[in-house]
């Protein structure tokens, strides 16, 4: 979901990421394990590196807008107050029920990796040269699909159909 964070008082520190720079996050859900994106530990997350951050400090009065599939990490740099206002622009069914601030996947997304979950399950039982086949076909099928760059980068205009 889209998300306006309106900053009433004290001062925030935070970090944003583009949904371009998602592959270099270690995402986990919607979690990554890098807890301050300022002082990563680039021995354990390397590819963090490649991630441009957009930093931004909250004052009162400002108001900051995260569009939907931004990562963000925020800090309270003091006590302060704020508020989230959160809006869909997918259907309604899309959205877990139970997930009132948009943090999961879409239904259907979700589905999607379980589905992916399932494939490198049923890989694991192939020999190592037979996996890496097989995914790296995978991939590319994901890539002409979706015309995904080798980086991950792709046009989503045209990933209809």
């Amino acid at each position: 979901m889209d998300n306006a964070l309106v900053q009433v008082r004290g001062r925030k520190r935070v970090v944003l990421f583009a949904p371009s720079d998602a592959l270099h996050l270690y995402l986990s859900g919607d979690k990554s394990p890098i807890l301050d994106p300022l002082h990563p530990d680039l021995s354990t997350f390397p590819d963090f590196a490649n991630a441009q951050r957009w930093i931004c400090t909250l004052n009162p009065g400002d108001v900051l807008f995260m569009p939907a599939l931004w990562s963000h990490n925020v800090l309270s740099l003091e006590f302060g107050v704020a508020v989230n206002v959160f809006w869909r622009h997918l259907d309604a069914e899309q959205y877990e029920k139970r997930d009132p601030y948009g943090n999961k996947d879409p239904v259907v997304a979700g589905r999607a990796l379980q589905s992916l979950d399932k494939s490198m399950q049923a890989l694991a039982a192939l020999p190592a040269e037979y996996q890496q086949f097989y995914a790296l076909r995978m991939m590319a099928r994901l890539r002409e699909k979706f015309c995904l760059e080798a980086g991950g980068e792709g046009n989503s205009d045209s990933a209809e159909g």
